[in-house]
């Protein structure tokens, strides 16, 4: 009779060890922390470094040199009652309410036609829209500028060759300001643009067959399908749109100096010559955190009202 021999027990499987996780996560931690130090880097030298250095000279009389004195709100107080401050930041705000809705038509009609299988030809427009990207801001304002001159402008003198008197573009304000609206919105569609295209080209082209099979036409697509499920690019393109039109300077420095006079003087430009030009760098720092203000509340009310339309 042979006798059973019992199998051995099978050894516990191992586990894997607390410790090696955590040093998994550590090591993952630490080559994340490398990748973002440049960028935290840049954040605080360009960014809370300038603004915390702003934020402690509004509050002096610092002029640019010696020693600033510590004057508490008057600089504030001063700026309240300031009427230039008061007129640029009216014109800057009517400069955002044209330019922004503006410009955010114009770059969702001409990105609805380049993404369109029925246009010709969209390569090489998309180049000529993009190239306005490639230049700095001054450029687009002295190209803005040769191009509507009063006396030496391209515009004046096509108009000539119809037999149209001169148009005075420069010493117009409001004729000024148009200029202004059209240059910062052919500077600013080359960007806009590309967002819309590729928010359209993700778009399933199942919604859109769907709708062409119904009887849709492509108005009717690009309005019932098209352009609702564009929304959060839209918010996006609006919310950049309104800060850069509340931040501009160079290009409107370079095509007109916020003239003629100081009718189309912005808030930035406003800022520019009180601490530059007039060596009042406390008082323009004053000017430049109630800008900063401005922004965020405007950026705080645009996030507000995007997620209240989500829900």
């Amino acid at each position: 009779m042979l006798a059973a021999t019992a199998a051995p027990p099978s050894a516990p499987a191992r586990k894997r060890p607390r410790t090696s996780a955590r040093r998994e996560r550590r090591r993952r931690g630490l080559v994340a922390a490398a990748f973002l130090l440049p960028a935290f880097v840049l954040f605080v030298l360009f960014f809370l470094g300038p603004a915390g250095l702003g934020l402690l000279y509004s509050f002096t009389d610092y002029r640019g040199y010696g020693t600033p004195e510590f004057v508490g709100l008057e600089n504030y107080q001063k700026l309240f009652t300031d009427t230039d401050f008061y007129s640029s930041l009216w014109r800057t705000l009517l400069y955002t309410a044209v330019s922004v809705p503006f410009g955010y038509l114009v770059t969702l009609l001409i990105s609805a036609l380049l993404v369109s299988s029925e246009a010709k030809g969209a390569t090489v427009a998309q180049v000529i829209f993009f190239f306005p990207w490639l230049i700095s801001p001054i450029v687009t304002g002295v190209i803005w500028r040769w191009m509507f001159g009063e006396n030496f402008g391209l515009i004046n003198y096509l108009l000539s060759l119809l037999g149209v008197s001169p148009v005075h573009w420069a010493s117009d304000p409001n004729l000024a300001l148009v200029v202004v609206i059209l240059a910062g919105s052919w500077g600013g569609t080359a960007f806009s643009m590309l967002l819309f295209m590729a928010a359209m080209r993700n778009i399933p082209t199942s919604y859109l067959e769907a709708a062409s099979l119904d009887g849709a036409g492509s108005v009717t697509r690009f309005l019932r399908i098209t352009w609702p499920l564009l929304r959060p690019t839209s918010f996006l393109v609006i919310l950049l749109g309104t800060i850069g039109a509340m931040k501009e300077f160079a290009m409107i420095q370079a095509l007109n100096g916020g003239g003629p006079g100081t009718s189309n003087v912005l808030v930035v430009q406003y800022i520019y010559k009180t601490g530059f030009e007039q060596s009042k760098i406390g008082f323009a720092s004053a000017a430049s955190m109630v800008l900063m203000v401005i922004l965020l509340i405007v950026a705080l009310v645009q996030t507000r009202f995007d997620r209240s339309d989500l829900s």
